[in-house]
């Protein structure tokens, strides 16, 4: 059998390559920071990663991590509800919570779990789910696996969600469900707007903060705190992945019922190891850093305003962001690709994205700002844009 399955898989794979879709991995040597190092040697500005803080690096989560190695170890060899549950667990749900003003909070072992665990213990096919077009793929699949009536609406088309919540009335529990962020446009969701629906259609919000905590609102507390609206929110998911520390780790954190539920019955909760405790105290120190300062969303803010504005001058087509997401629009798959390819000749690291990661025929290059990043790093990136968008016929 699996000659036949291996003949065409290579056939597939063949039509990738020739499609222009074929994805290939770049190997780093090097912390993940603003300057990074490339397994050929060079030297390049990293423009693609989540590292919104610029924290995947920074001395005092490596610094927590070592400790935490000493006090408790290096994994837990356990799920949380058997033998898998520290007390350095226990105060990062804690933080977490505090910090999105949320009730409770629990951890998973990626945010693409915590999408995926979160429909299931708490809907039935009694119920419905409300979900935007854009939404990230976790959430797809954490609905797929829902026994709920599904329901999509164009993206953050609020006309179109209150006629889907029109049709979802006779449901008992209806859940409108939406990225923070919008991973690939870079888009604020208006959550406000949802929140006034929910309230005259009697549903509940859940939202997605992976691209947007620790990157919009003041604070960086994300979309509730950006759109004024701390405590309105059911449930919130979220990353340690991103703009947290850059490692891995999810959780879900809003009313306690709620997460009471998901620690009784969520799946991925229930049958993934426990998160490893470097990464749970690295996650502690980086709550409290938050609480201290606000200089790295300040930071971040300026980088992203600066860079959207020169960019913008410069002729690019820029997709409007509220974000740390930046979409160079291209179009064209190819052209996506020859393009990082030439950036990173002038030691810029980006990634052309496109079908089926992007729909078809909106294939762009998504730069992701940071932190990390100092004047110097944003001039260089503006210029290899330029140049090389003048090359290729991007901008004139």
């Amino acid at each position: 059998m699996y000659e036949k399955v291996k003949e065409h898989l290579i056939k597939e794979i063949k039509d990738i390559r020739e499609a222009g879709l074929y994805k290939e991995e770049r190997i780093i040597t090097s912390p993940q920071q603003a300057e990074i190092k490339l397994n050929t040697g060079q030297k390049v500005l990293n423009f693609c990663a989540n590292n919104y803080l610029g924290l995947s690096n920074h001395p005092e989560l490596v610094k927590a991590a070592k400790e935490a190695l000493d006090t408790h170890g290096y994994g837990m060899s356990s799920v949380r509800f058997i033998c898998g549950t520290t007390d350095l667990h226990k105060t990062l749900e804690k933080k977490i919570a505090e910090f999105f003003g949320t009730e409770d909070t629990i951890l998973y072992a990626a945010a693409f779990d915590a999408n995926g665990g979160v429909f299931e213990p708490l809907l039935t096919e009694e119920d419905a789910i409300i979900s935007d077009s854009l939404n990230h793929a976790s959430i797809i699949d954490g609905v797929r696996l829902c026994k709920a009536k599904r329901f999509r609406y164009a993206n953050a088309d609020m006309a179109a969600l209150e006629e889907e919540l029109k049709k979802a009335q006779s449901c008992r529990f209806k859940v409108i469900v939406t990225d923070g962020v919008f991973s690939m446009d870079g888009n604020v969701a208006p959550v406000d707007k949802m929140v006034e629906l929910a309230e005259k259609y009697d549903a509940m919000v859940m939202v997605d903060e992976c691209h947007s905590a620790g990157v919009v609102g003041k604070t960086g507390r994300g979309v509730t705190e950006h759109l004024n609206i701390r405590g309105k929110v059911e449930i919130i998911t979220g990353t340690l992945g991103k703009a947290f520390g850059g490692a891995v780790g999810g959780f879900t954190t809003g009313k306690k019922e709620i997460i009471e539920m998901l620690r009784q019955r969520s799946r991925p909760y229930l049958f993934s190891n426990s998160l490893p405790p470097i990464v749970v105290n690295a996650g502690i120190r980086m709550f409290d850093m938050m609480s201290e300062t606000n200089d790295l969303q300040d930071q971040l803010h300026e980088n992203t305003t600066y860079f959207m504005e020169k960019m913008s001058a410069v002729g690019f087509d820029i997709k409007p962001t509220q974000s740390a997401i930046c979409a160079v629009m291209l179009y064209d798959a190819k052209l996506s690709q020859d393009m990082a390819a030439k950036l990173l000749e002038e030691g810029i690291y980006v990634i052309g994205f496109y079908f089926p990661v992007v729909p078809k025929d909106q294939a762009r290059i998504r730069v992701q700002l940071s932190a990390g990043h100092n004047r110097e790093h944003l001039d260089k990136a503006i210029d290899a844009f330029t140049k090389v968008g003048k090359e290729l016929g991007v901008v004139k």
